[in-house]
């Protein structure tokens, strides 16, 4: 089923140096734009991460220091990537957990303003994980009846995940609306505040801290009880996005 699109879809996968968000750094990024009328275009590139690869990532994706050292550094490309990417609705596998936290992270070490917020964000794991409870590569193959060769390769992640989500449409009928709008909040797990899920919405649409000794506690009122929980953080081994939205939420109380 061809994607019912309003804007422009944006799939997009990246490789890492490794998995903390807040520390290390994109080497691959591929892009799979989908225009309104169906048309695609495919956009992959290697990036210079300015640290070292870690053993266990290049293992998982192949790609060493010596393959990035000529490339490009996020920094050089940042701006005319938020160009490609305004006005584009956000789509991924695994996204919200990973991919575009650790995208924002590498935008605001760039200095470059981009508001994932402001896009709908489809996660197409979590729709896979509601639906059957699979990984990529057996979602390809449930709804695509295709082995995903090379996969933990960004650019064959990306038009995986593209494909499976136009098979979701397929196979799902009425249980699955063809609208973004409508995927991206049935592909939220959570109401994140900040990308990394730290800070969460509850019920109530009250921020409340999502990990650690205050978890399910509003933000707020720990702020309020335990001034020096902010400093903690702030000094602390957390994301910059995760940073940046504990201290809106901290100015917000005066």
């Amino acid at each position: 089923m061809q994607l019912n699109l309003k804007n422009p879809l944006l799939f997009f996968d990246i490789e890492s140096t490794g998995l903390n968000v807040a520390k290390d750094r994109i080497v691959e990024l591929s892009l799979v734009k989908v225009m309104p009328d169906g048309s695609k275009e495919i956009k992959t590139r290697r990036i210079n991460p300015t640290i070292p690869i870690s053993p266990e990532a290049q293992a998982v994706h192949g790609i060493s220091d010596d393959d990035v050292k000529d490339c490009p550094t996020f920094k050089q490309i940042a701006k005319s990537l938020a160009q490609y990417m305004e006005g584009c609705d956000i789509a991924g596998y695994n996204s919200l957990k990973f991919d575009i936290p650790m995208l924002s992270e590498e935008f605001l070490r760039a200095d470059v303003d981009f508001d994932f917020r402001k896009r709908h964000l489809v996660d197409v794991q979590n729709i896979f994980h509601k639906m059957e409870q699979r990984t990529l590569v057996a979602a390809y193959r449930f709804y695509c009846d295709k082995d995903l060769t090379n996969a933990h390769s960004a650019e064959a992640d990306t038009v995986a995940t593209y494909e499976v989500l136009e098979a979701q449409l397929d196979r799902y009928g009425d249980a699955l609306k063809n609208d973004i709008a409508f995927l991206a909040d049935f592909s939220c797990k959570n109401k994140v505040v900040d990308y990394a899920g730290r800070m969460v919405m509850n019920d109530k649409d009250i921020p409340i801290f999502n990990f650690g000794k205050h978890k399910g506690r509003p933000v707020v009122e720990v702020l309020k009880s335990e001034p020096s929980y902010y400093s903690w953080m702030m000094e602390g081994d957390f994301p910059l996005d995760t940073k940046r939205k504990l201290t809106e939420i901290k100015l917000s109380m005066r």
